[in-house]
């Protein structure tokens, strides 16, 4: 048996993970075998939970529910399981907006059809990159999207454990900023990847903490 999987069944024997989510996500990375457009956003965000929402579901039962009252209007031992999907799903949406250009070159477009056609923005123009007032409203649409999701998802960290608080702050507020990245490049996603350099991931951590404390 090799180390990862060794690692994997004591996890599995310590923690209260159920089985579905890895089922799901083995479904997902199928999806990739046999589909490379997505016609709605409904479509796509299966996809999302599949590949990524089941990590936050398989990230939430090891991390555990706060043994505390965090706030008086909040009973303790609550499960955070739609905010941990929303985590996966915003940062799955973050991935996709981010390499849009990658994907093309791959003959893969995961931004849902109808999106396109909303903004009458053609699978071509994707493919060619281009980038006008079509494009970076259709942009503008997907950040707002995610950025929901991770609103959504900010709402469930404070049921966490104590101890797990911070890291889950920190990791969200470093992905989320890949959104700002994509804005300040004018959302050129085929020529400029959006990273986040690490002074600017530095500068995340005293706020992720104090919110990981205070909220």
């Amino acid at each position: 048996m090799e180390a990862p999987d060794v690692a994997l069944v004591d996890t599995l024997e310590r923690f209260p993970i159920d089985i579905e989510p890895f089922r799901e996500m083995i479904a997902g990375q199928r999806m990739d075998l046999y589909r490379s457009r997505y016609e709605t956003f409904e479509e796509l965000e299966l996809y999302c939970y599949r590949v990524a929402g089941t990590v936050g579901l398989m990230s939430e039962a090891v991390m555990g529910a706060a043994m505390e009252q965090t706030t008086p209007w909040r009973s303790p031992f609550v499960r955070p399981k739609q905010e941990a999907i929303a985590l996966g799903v915003a940062n799955q949406l973050t991935n996709i907006l981010r390499d849009v250009g990658e994907d093309a070159r791959r003959g893969r477009i995961y931004l849902p059809q109808a999106d396109l056609a909303l903004f009458n923005y053609t699978e071509e123009d994707l493919l060619n990159g281009v980038v006008d007032e079509r494009w970076q409203a259709l942009m503008r649409f997907q950040i707002q999207r995610a950025r929901k999701f991770y609103n959504e998802a900010e709402r469930g960290i404070s049921f966490l454990s104590r101890d797990a608080r911070f890291p889950v702050w920190a990791a969200l507020m470093l992905y989320r900023k890949i959104l700002d990245v994509i804005e300040e490049n004018q959302y050129d996603v085929f020529n400029k990847r959006a990273y986040v350099p690490g002074w600017r991931k530095f500068l995340c951590l005293p706020l992720a903490k104090l919110r990981a404390e205070v909220l």
